[in-house]
């Protein structure tokens, strides 16, 4: 039995008897927002279905994709989530499942389906679960996670998308208002507003018409850039917590290798209070959504258990941050196929073994942004392009979003986007001969009994997931934030991931 709809008490987040929860837990990523990495497709959800269509046939298509949803979350997984000591699970969701494109502000009802069960299984063990809009119409930003097949923000710049991203959330609050377990609304992940104001201004046409229907419910609101920072955001709206994120490129195959040196770790601390500053200086509280690194494959690096470690260092260097601050956070992610989650699928399962020739080619051709490893035939093609576009146009490494430089922008429109969506039927004709029981065995591949833990993350986890009540009294140990520019804001810059 939960103690009523939890709100915001100053810097806090309070239930209904005034006594404080820090929230902790993970995002349901990959699930009813897939993710390329996170399965193990080529470029983005959109396309990724629209293949498996043309090569099953509506039947098996339908079939497939509704075990997949089935299969990725049970009562197993919610039981093994609350058995860690985690108390909250962000629940990510592509608009797509609630509306369509081409019969707007119409509502699927279908899209509920798996949503308001995963909501009772998680309610059912005791776990909170802050709902996600990680796919908005239009896209919010130029990335794959926004399903944006493009790598233009088409949200910003139309009025009616925003219209019916408000109208879908109207549903949506009108469905869970009076559902205690339910923390609140993060509407928009991880926005790219290249002029920075609209951003705050769909925010308070968001609360407004949101408290509308439910006015109790916490909203959870992503700042700019890859919810990194807070430029023109000059009012602080009631009951809401402000989400950042922080990655670090130490925790990627690319970025420098965590050794646990006290330089390294002011540098994290750095990193957060930079994102943080906005929070601070209001005494309100900062919601670190996403964070963590990814992890190295045995099978395919040679020195996997060595990497690992120092990833398992660094992200308890930053949960010792984290716990300083005293602040919820939901790292990324609960479940995948070996690449960052808590769970995993066994490579041994029949999807697994099934794609693992496209993934090595996936890995090979850099076709996935995150978790990127070098490849020299790749950047023997970019490498050259990205120096004579910086040499006749200098400002173009200057485009937005800025964190991105020339050559993220350039591969990203080309391998990411381009390259990435042309290999969506091949990826999909793996599949083709398969009969309805063949397409359920591959979907529970992701079931929670046939798939594998990391038990070194999870070990981190636990041991992160609860404050004592002892410190909770006595308030967080880290100090309130110097003046931004005292920071080293470049350095801090330096290390982050959008």
């Amino acid at each position: 039995m939960s103690n009523g709809i939890l709100r915001i008490k100053d810097d806090r987040v309070v239930d209904g008897n005034g006594e404080t929860i820090i929230l902790r837990g993970a995002g349901l990523g990959g699930w009813m927002n897939m993710e390329n990495f996170i399965t193990g497709y080529p470029g983005h959800e959109r396309q990724h279905r629209e293949a498996m269509l043309q090569v099953l046939g509506k039947e098996k298509q339908e079939f497939f994709f509704d075990k997949f949803l089935e299969y990725f979350f049970t009562e197993a997984d919610a039981k093994f989530f609350a058995s860690q000591g985690l108390n909250c699970i962000r629940l990510p969701f592509n608009y797509r499942h609630f509306e369509d494109d081409m019969n707007p502000r119409v509502l699927k009802e279908s899209g509920f389906k798996h949503l308001d069960r995963v909501v009772e299984l998680c309610a059912k063990e005791k776990i909170y679960t802050i709902l996600d809009m990680h796919t908005v119409p239009g896209g919010q930003n130029p990335d794959w996670h926004s399903d944006n097949v493009s790598n233009y923000a088409a949200f910003w710049d139309f009025k009616d998308h925003q219209d019916r991203t408000i109208w879908l959330w109207e549903q949506i609050a009108g469905r869970y208002k009076d559902n205690p377990w339910v923390a609140g609304y993060n509407p928009i992940n991880e926005p790219c507003d290249s002029e920075h104001y609209r951003l705050p201004a769909f925010y308070s046409r968001f609360e407004a018409a949101i408290r509308k229907v439910d006015p109790h419910h916490i909203h959870w609101l992503d700042g700019n850039t890859f919810a990194m920072e807070w430029r023109e955001f000059d009012k602080v709206l009631p009951n809401t917590v402000y989400a950042l994120h922080d990655y670090t490129t130490m925790g990627f195959p690319t970025g420098e290798r965590f050794k646990g040196t006290q330089e390294q770790k002011v540098r994290l601390e750095r990193q957060f209070l930079r994102k943080a500053q906005f929070q601070h200086t209001n005494k309100i509280p900062a919601w670190n959504g996403e964070f963590g690194p990814v992890y190295a494959d045995p099978r395919m690096d040679a020195n996997a258990e060595e990497i690992n470690q120092e990833r398992y260092n660094l992200l308890g260097a930053q949960l010792d941050i984290y716990d300083k601050y005293q602040i919820p956070w939901t790292i990324w992610l609960y479940k995948d196929i070996g690449v960052q989650g808590m769970v995993y699928t066994d490579p041994d399962s029949l999807w697994n073994k099934t794609i693992q020739p496209f993934l090595e080619k996936k890995r090979k051709l850099q076709l996935d942004a995150w978790g990127k490893y070098p490849s020299k035939e790749v950047e023997d093609v970019i490498n050259p392009l990205v120096r004579w576009i910086d040499s006749v146009c200098p400002q173009a490494k200057e485009t937005y979003p800025t964190p991105w430089a020339t050559e993220r922008h350039i591969v990203r429109a080309t391998l990411q986007t381009f390259l990435s969506q042309a290999f969506s039927l091949e990826f999909a004709n793996l599949f083709k001969d398969f009969t309805f029981e063949q397409l359920d065995e591959a979907a529970k591949s992701f079931r929670f009994d046939k798939c594998l833990q990391r038990k070194g993350l999870n070990k981190i986890m636990s041991e992160h997931a609860e404050i004592s009540k002892k410190a909770l009294a006595e308030g967080p140990t880290g100090e309130r934030l110097a003046p931004a520019e005292s920071l080293d804001i470049v350095g801090a810059a330096s290390q982050e991931l959008p």
